[in-house]
């Protein structure tokens, strides 16, 4: 029996027979078919697979939120408005929102090793051009093809461990990936801040570039294949409806704060209506088509009361992340006049909070369930934001400071349990469709509370400014009025976290089947 493959990082628990019986065997990009001999060398590949995907998307959605520390010094650099400059992020977001119901068509269709280098490749290149950019619109382009090779990555991620871990153990196996998804955002501003502290900001892409490549060539040459492709027609008419959907939602959310400042060059109602109805017609034509299992995004997901419950906390969660990602920057450096540096470090305990609780959820969770952990979770996010609900133009940073950790402690309990509790409510056959559910509502929502955290600030600075030109004061204004909407929304994940359920061991072990 060969020996296992050089020592990999082994954090989790993985079923050596899980998915394919110990003779099964594995395609490859020419279609052979090499038998895997043994449980020990099946565990080896599992484990090298699992390792360089969570490596490789930490690195691509770090940049989810690595412009947001960057954005008050982008709108001076560039000549931006605020409004124009969170489009750096909302952008982000809503292309992978757009990108990833496709996912589900890619992972059917596609081998592991091939989806992979698809997704680096676009990321290399995205940060290749926004490292080069040499305005707003050309950085802009930048960041939606990087957005584009990040929304495979994290389907694909999602979908290999469903695909690969026992239900036993996937809640410390999800205490990984609450790293990658929600870690790696919570410390891209003090990257960032780092960064801009001593070099100019196209350096947050020049020092992620080899980093990128790196991955790409190492995961490109040791990722085995570890799915069997199967024909998946890709429904282009759905495509173009999520897009028109998703995004004519978030475009008409970030009008709204373009219009305190000039005239859009949409009108927000428009844009709110024509994605409103879009969405609809796209839901419409999944439910015809998922009969004939030709749906872009399978909505059979949502049979799933489980499933469904955890994806509605995950929209609130993702919203108040992304809330307060974008919106303690511009409290930290416009009102109390922190360095970029300063701001970082001042976000960068909550990041190692969360990062340092999430193993630990996912060890409490595979024990206990996700209903003692997902409760004090929703309240700490609530508390959280309701403490920031109060800020004023002289709050103090010891105030802000322990409301972040709060936060982050809230949303570290919440993560790991609403993955595992969700993905594992679903049929084996699922998992792709589930992922790429999962993975478009967490973008849009942070898209949409991007879009309306900063439309809501702008509009309520700029009645405080009455005319004359934004102060502290004023900002300080609109950035406690964004605060508060985001803790009354926060109250809804409280009244639904007692319904979160953890699903029984055989629900994500049926077997594939349409």
């Amino acid at each position: 029996m060969p020996r296992e493959a050089g020592p990999f990082p082994f954090w989790f628990k993985l079923d050596r027979t899980h998915g394919k019986p110990m003779t099964d065997t594995t395609a490859t990009l020419d279609g052979a078919a090499p038998p895997i001999p043994a449980a020990t060398e099946l565990a080896a590949r599992n484990r090298l697979v699992i390792t360089l995907l969570l490596v490789s998307t930490f690195v691509v959605i770090l940049n989810e939120t690595i412009m947001s520390v960057a954005l008050p010094r982008l709108t001076i650099d560039l000549g931006i408005s605020p409004s124009a400059a969170q489009w750096l992020t909302t952008a982000f977001l809503l292309t992978m929102a757009t990108v990833i119901p496709v996912t589900g068509f890619l992972l059917q269709r596609l081998n592991t090793r091939p989806v992979f280098i698809l997704a680096m490749s676009l990321f290399s290149a995205g940060t290749l051009i926004s490292a080069a950019a040499p305005g707003f619109e050309v950085l802009l382009v930048g960041r939606i093809v990087q957005a584009s090779g990040t929304a495979v990555m994290m389907p694909l991620l999602m979908t290999t461990v469903m695909t690969l871990v026992p239900p036993e153990s996937r809640g410390r196996t999800m205490g990984f990936i609450s790293i990658v998804i929600s870690v790696a955002p919570a410390i891209g501003p003090t990257v960032s801040g780092l960064i801009l502290a001593v070099l100019p900001w196209r350096w947050m892409f020049i020092l992620v570039l080899p980093i990128a490549i790196a991955a790409l060539v190492l995961g490109g040459t040791r990722i085995p294949n570890v799915t069997t492709p199967r024909k998946a027609p890709l429904d282009v008419l759905s495509v173009i409806l999520s897009a028109l959907g998703f995004g004519g939602i978030v475009f008409g959310l970030s009008s709204l704060g373009e219009a305190a400042t000039h005239e859009p060059v949409i009108p927000a109602w428009v844009a709110l209506v024509v994605g409103a109805a879009a969405l609809v017609v796209f839901i419409g034509r999944q439910l015809a088509l998922q009969r004939k299992d030709r749906a872009l995004l399978d909505l059979r997901t949502f049979a799933s009361k489980n499933f469904s419950i955890s994806v509605a906390m995950m929209a609130v969660s993702m919203m108040a992340l992304f809330g307060a990602l974008i919106l303690l920057p511009f409290y930290l450096q416009g009102v109390t006049g922190l360095t970029t540096l300063q701001t970082g470090l001042f976000l960068l305990p909550g990041g190692l909070v969360m990062g340092l609780c999430s193993p630990f959820v996912g060890a409490l969770y595979d024990r206990h369930g996700p209903t003692p952990l997902v409760v004090p979770g929703a309240i700490a996010v609530s508390a959280s934001l309701w403490i920031l609900a109060t800020i004023g133009p002289d709050t103090s940073i010891f105030v802000l400071l322990p409301a972040h950790l709060i936060l982050m402690a809230g949303l570290a309990l919440t993560f790991t349990p609403l993955f595992s509790a969700g993905l594992g409510s679903l049929p084996m056959q699922l998992y792709s469709h589930g992922s790429a559910v999962v993975g478009t509502t967490q973008q849009v929502a942070g898209a949409a509370g991007t879009a309306l955290f900063i439309a809501l600030m702008t509009n309520r600075s700029t009645t405080l400014a009455a005319g004359g030109p934004v102060d502290a004061t004023a900002l300080a204004g609109g950035i406690q009025t964004a605060f508060v909407w985001g803790a009354a929304i926060s109250l809804v994940a409280i009244a639904a976290a007692f319904f979160v359920r953890k699903p029984p061991a055989q629900a994500g072990a049926m077997p594939t089947g349409h």
